[in-house]
């Protein structure tokens, strides 16, 4: 009788799949867990933000002056619907071509749609919802375009504010050339009118650039 110890017993390896031989497994494969799929999580809203950070600052700006101003000429200016000067109807900055007095129009620039105040407001609305669905192709990571929509932005939720608390845009700068008077406007128009002719111009001197992908 041999003294050599028996050959343990072997056991079936429990990592083995079923109807794969023990022999057949490969080697160091049998722990082995494949790495995750690495995932694409969206960009924070913070950095989002921060990528239109110029324009939300800007039209942040024109919004809180054309109300500030616009809230001191309800305070401290009769309404004068008639354009009436003189008389304490209004306030002489410059004899006979600088004005501040108190109006209000139900309509667009130069009085365009008069009494659709409501129609204005919710086309006012739509622009701004149009304007972010559409920021991509606008190009609105380009600094110079972030501060023309900064102006407009900010100029058209001014007016916006101003159609939904009085039931028209509360104008006060008047301007006198001669004798055609200028269409009373306000900080809110200017801003509009600024910020279109910027991006007018910066578009033209641009050349055309394919929108940015971004993580939504």
């Amino acid at each position: 009788m041999s003294d050599q110890p028996a050959p343990p017993a072997k056991y079936p390896d429990p990592r083995v799949g079923a109807g794969q031989a023990e022999g057949d497994r490969p080697v160091g494969d049998a722990t082995r867990v494949p790495p995750p799929e690495p995932s694409v999580d969206p960009k924070p809203l913070a950095m989002r933000i921060r990528a239109y950070r110029v324009l939300l600052a800007l039209g942040a700006f024109v919004f809180v002056l054309d109300q500030l101003t616009k809230w001191w000429i309800v305070a401290n200016v009769p309404f004068n619907p008639m354009h009436v000067h003189g008389g304490g109807e209004d306030i002489e900055i410059i004899n006979g071509f600088f004005y501040i007095i108190h109006v209000g129009n139900t309509g667009a620039a130069w009085s365009m749609f008069s009494g659709q105040s409501l129609l204005l407001a919710l086309l006012a609305a739509a622009t701004l919802v149009g304007i972010y669905f559409w920021r991509h192709s606008l190009g609105l990571r380009d600094r110079l375009t972030q501060v023309s929509f900064g102006l407009l932005c900010g100029g058209i939720v001014g007016n916006l504010v101003d159609r939904l608390l009085h039931g028209h845009v509360v104008d006060f700068v008047d301007l006198h050339f001669g004798s055609y008077v200028y269409p009373t406007f306000n900080v809110a128009d200017s801003g509009i009118c600024v910020g279109v002719l910027m991006y007018l111009w910066h578009s033209l001197r641009t050349p055309v650039k394919a929108p940015e992908p971004e993580s939504r």
